[in-house]
């Protein structure tokens, strides 16, 4: 249910954002540059170039989500929450000669999340005592009990009552509603009910917000990140951790371009080449990466050596089609051309071939470093004891979710960075791109 609601909302601002954006901010959406010249752009892929009004909605509205339907102390509009609080509900208990007795369960229910939070002096939070309440006259007593939000309790009325359950005693009504075992009341603080055996149970309200345990707070993620940064997890602080992860990326992309890019040049200029390796290549290519961990891990153990061979691996192939697609993509009649002009084989392939393919290589070396990098989260996830995904698998293990969400956020964002690098990089390297 929660998760539909988020769809929707997210779906309702990005067409909502879209309407009151175009009215307000005219000049973000008039076309610019080459494409005022453009009558038509819609279908010309050319022509479409991002929003920038529309990536800075997306993003607000992405963490005011996650503000929304957490138990932040961001100060932004939110869903209703969990019950928090002391609430009461009263049984009736009956004995097999029909006599009937009355008495109050108070339930203060508490924050699931008490004891990683700290009090004013610094000390970590604690369960709540019970509330104090009298017995109460009858056979049946008052009890009282503490549970925590998002949880389940099965009250035992009959722990402090002069008649047991054993002795004939039964409930049958809770707030004064006839109940039978098995069916629910449901109450402003939450859903009461009885279980198959006649046991009251209480399960406090939980609202639209979620859990710590599943999704918390920004300012918990954020706080986790400078914890992170300076106590560390399993003995290495997180740029230790994302440290070890980029070394790893960029050792295996590294050895897979500089044997990859040669073999499919080779493959794009001799028949002998291309016959020798395209088995191998076509072969290995739709195997994941992940599918060779463990022969890996047979054959160079746990260590840097095999994570950096399954990067390797997981570059080779891609850098191998990114060059063999480059040099196919030549227009044969700059070749033609340059014959013609008496240029040698070394001058083709230098002054024609290599320049004109650099493009392919590129978008292959983007896609490579996208690969690698998600597969070194993977290879981590398996086997190792230090790097990003190492991190993400023991906090998982604890159930540490905002550690996890860290983990994350900090791959997303070195994700990004990487993609935008290589961007830029191919501009200054490759001004013809497009061009040609």
């Amino acid at each position: 249910m929660t998760g539909l609601l988020v769809l929707l909302l997210y779906v309702a601002a990005f067409f909502g954002s879209f309407v009151i954006a175009k009215r307000v901010y005219k000049s973000a959406f008039e076309k610019k540059g080459f494409n005022k010249l453009k009558t038509v752009t819609f279908g010309d892929e050319s022509a479409i170039t991002a929003n920038r009004v529309a990536s800075v909605v997306s993003v607000i509205t992405v963490f005011w989500l996650w503000v929304a339907f957490t138990n932040s102390a961001i100060p932004l509009p939110k869903f209703p929450g969990p019950f928090s609080g002391d609430m009461t509900f009263t049984y009736t208990a009956q004995l097999e000669d029909g006599t009937k007795d009355d008495a109050t369960v108070t339930v203060r229910v508490y924050r699931e999340d008490i004891q990683q939070t700290v009090d004013a002096d610094g000390n970590p939070g604690r369960e709540p005592a019970p509330a104090e309440v009298e017995l109460g006259d009858g056979f049946a007593k008052n009890d009282t009990l503490t549970v925590a939000r998002y949880g389940f309790k099965v009250v035992n009325v009959w722990s402090n009552d002069e008649v047991s359950k054993k002795d004939g005693s039964t409930i049958v009504a809770i707030n004064g509603e006839p109940i039978q075992p098995g069916e629910k009341i449901t109450v402003d603080e939450g859903t009461l009910g009885l279980t198959d055996k006649g046991s009251p149970t209480f399960a406090p309200a939980t609202g639209f917000r979620m859990a710590r345990l599943y999704l918390p707070a920004p300012e918990v993620v954020f706080q986790r990140f400078i914890w992170l940064n300076k106590e560390g997890y399993q003995g290495y602080t997180l740029l230790e951790h994302t440290r070890y992860s980029l070394q790893r990326v960029l050792l295996g992309f590294l050895l897979g371009a500089l044997i990859g890019v040669p073999i499919g040049y080779a493959m794009g200029l001799t028949g002998w080449a291309r016959g020798w390796f395209d088995p191998i290549v076509e072969f290995m290519r739709p195997i994941p990466p992940l599918a060779l961990i463990p022969l890996i891990i047979i054959w160079f153990g746990i260590g840097e050596t095999g994570k950096i061979v399954l990067l390797f691996l997981a570059a080779l192939w891609i850098m191998i089609i990114a060059a063999r697609s480059g040099v196919s993509g030549v227009a044969i009649s700059k070749v033609h051309a340059a014959y013609s002009l008496g240029a040698s084989k070394w001058q083709i392939l230098s002054k024609v071939i290599v320049p004109n393919s650099l493009p392919d290589i590129f978008t292959g070396a983007r896609v490579a470093m996208g690969v690698c990098w998600g597969t070194v989260v993977a290879a981590e996830l398996v086997a190792a004891n230090v790097g990003l995904g190492k991190m993400i698998v023991t906090a998982s293990k604890f159930q540490l979710t905002d550690i996890i969400i860290v983990g994350i956020i900090v791959i997303g964002v070195i994700g990004f960075a990487i993609e935008v690098g290589m961007r830029a990089l191919e501009n200054w390297l490759i001004p013809w791109k497009g061009k040609v």
